[in-house]
């Protein structure tokens, strides 16, 4: 774009105006640079634009000015006046946000039809480009009342005359605003009440669905998307513990949404994961005694009556906790590189909730490690079960995947060493009973039932028995036969010559930097040695060893 052709965009008719912004847009639908103009004339366009949007045009003409708007609102740098208060204000009151933030006061200047919804959308595309690149303009539109126009504009979801896109722009342009501004997120929660709207919209949503077979749209998965993205803005620093009585039962009301969420069918496979993903995340930020909300209690007729007796626990419909443990499954088959990003929320998310809830951990023990039968024979990581999949995790190289996936397990039997080296060997645990200074034994930190009920099956009972040469080896948490010792027959000279061969090779070892020897400290967590022969000296009392703790 020329000289004479940003004096013909400044002071050309309407009718060239909309020629000029329509070839150009078309040239460059797709640039996100543009290196070609120089700051003086990108400046000059923007200052054209924002003059004839403050005139009279029609809706047309509108949307062509805002588009243009919007493909310079992709860059990150030269944004100029596009960020200034006026241009942001412009883009407000197209957007329809001044009269929702204002509405019973005299607007000024332009006069919005408010039915004219493409224009809306387009001013709110570039708000959200604008306030993802540009710093001011977030300080701006944290302040301008943008915030409040939309919250605003929230009660009025129920309108079937709102459009779809301007809805989810709304919600889009409030999940930059809260992820990027922190001071936006109080008073969103406290002074304007958006936490509550936002619940109630998307219970709004989930009610509308279960009146018809195919459950949710696509375009009521994104809108709802938006608002779980959001509130899980809102409650990412919330202290869980310190919340007063009212808080509290807004994220009780919270859970019980979101169990009807994850129990609503989608319209698309593709989207479903999305929303589960998103529910998910959201579930981490709960206080511990809200996850009561994901059960439902089942009266005796109905579980009488009930089809499919797999999701019927002590009494309690536990189909949302079915649905999170079918996408855990769902998410270990995804390529190792994404394992980080696919697994963590979700083995975060059933850690808090078993951690938390007794009816949950005991059911997704009976599902996860059920009692053990003929599967005792190959090693736990063997096999395509929950159980084998998690401990093939607890040797992942990622280290947030494997610290979790063994937290939960861990959780799962109760936090007890020798339950825990039963499931899944003593190797593969051995790193989370190191950082916990449990190698030794005993019982971790957490708070759970003292109600216990053996779980060993007559099968795995009559293994030891009927086959006297073979044992479960802890090591491995498999059953092997017993090999025999290797001094056994050896005189003392020659023992002690082997033991010395061993304190070479792992000197050796040692010295090259490939090991690091240790011993075990009085916090039972390790502690390296500067010298082999140390790990002779100081040696901790093993305790002898207890009769197994009866399981659940």
């Amino acid at each position: 774009m020329d000289a004479s052709t940003i004096n013909l965009l400044r002071n050309g008719s309407e009718s060239e105006v909309e020629e000029i912004l329509r070839k150009f847009n078309e040239q460059n639908a797709k640039t996100f640079t543009f290196s070609d103009l120089s700051d003086d004339l990108k400046e000059k366009i923007a200052e054209s634009l924002l003059k004839h949007m403050t005139q009279k045009l029609s809706p047309r003409a509108q949307c062509l000015c805002l588009q243009t708007i919007r493909l310079f609102s992709r860059e990150k740098t030269r944004l100029g006046s596009l960020v200034s208060d006026d241009t942001l204000a412009v883009l407000m009151r197209l957007a329809g946000l001044e009269h929702y933030s204002r509405q019973g006061e005299e607007e000024s200047g332009i006069t919005i039809q408010l039915g004219d919804s493409e224009v809306t959308i387009e001013a709110q595309k570039c708000l959200c480009n604008l306030i993802f690149n540009s710093a001011q303009a977030q300080a701006a539109c944290s302040k301008n009342g943008c915030v409040e126009g939309i919250v605003q504009r929230l009660k009025t979801y129920k309108d079937p005359d709102l459009q779809f896109d301007i809805k989810f722009f709304d919600m889009r342009l409030l999940f930059l605003l809260t992820a990027l501004c922190a001071d936006t997120r109080p008073k969103i929660r406290f002074e304007l009440h958006g936490f509550t709207y936002m619940i109630e919209v998307i219970d709004l949503i989930v009610r509308e669905a279960e009146s018809r077979s195919e459950g949710l749209t696509d375009q009521e998965v994104d809108l709802c998307s938006e608002i779980l993205k959001i509130l899980f803005n809102l409650t990412v620093t919330v202290d869980r513990n310190n919340l007063d009585e009212e808080e509290d039962a807004h994220m009780m009301r919270l859970v019980c949404v979101l169990r009807d969420l994850l129990l609503c069918t989608t319209a698309s496979k593709d989207k479903r994961e999305g929303i589960l993903s998103h529910t998910v995340n959201l579930l981490i930020n709960m206080p511990r005694d809200c996850y009561e909300e994901l059960l439902a209690p089942m009266s005796e007729g109905e579980m009488g009556g009930f089809e499919n007796k797999e999701v019927e626990y002590d009494g309690k419909n536990m189909e949302a906790i079915v649905i999170l443990l079918n996408f855990l499954h769902d998410r270990m088959d995804r390529p190792t590189k994404s394992l980080k990003e696919s697994l963590t929320p979700i083995l975060h998310c059933l850690c808090e909730t078993c951690r938390a809830n007794r009816s949950i951990r005991k059911f997704c023990r009976a599902k996860v490690l059920p009692p053990l039968k003929d599967e005792v024979k190959h090693l736990p990581e063997e096999g395509n079960t929950l159980r084998n999949r998690l401990c093939k995790l607890l040797t992942s190289p990622i280290l947030e995947v494997k610290e979790l996936a063994a937290d939960f397990l861990f959780v799962l039997c109760k936090e007890s060493v020798q339950r825990m080296v039963k499931y899944t060997g003593y190797g593969n645990c051995a790193g989370l009973l190191a950082n916990r200074g449990l190698l030794l034994g005993g019982q971790g930190q957490g708070d759970y039932s003292s109600d216990s009920e053996d779980s060993d099956t007559e099968d795995y009972s009559n293994l030891a028995e009927n086959t006297p040469c073979f044992r479960v080896n802890p090591v491995t948490g498999r059953f092997e036969e017993d090999k025999a010792k290797p001094w056994e027959g050896m005189t003392d000279e020659q023992k002690e010559y082997e033991a010395m061969k061993l304190v070479n090779a792992m000197d050796k070892l040692n010295r090259a930097g490939i090991i690091q020897p240790s011993t075990l400290g009085e916090d039972g967590r390790p502690v390296p040695v500067s010298h082999i022969l140390e790990l002779m000296e100081n040696q901790p009392n093993i305790p002898a060893n207890q009769s197994d703790e009866e399981d659940e």
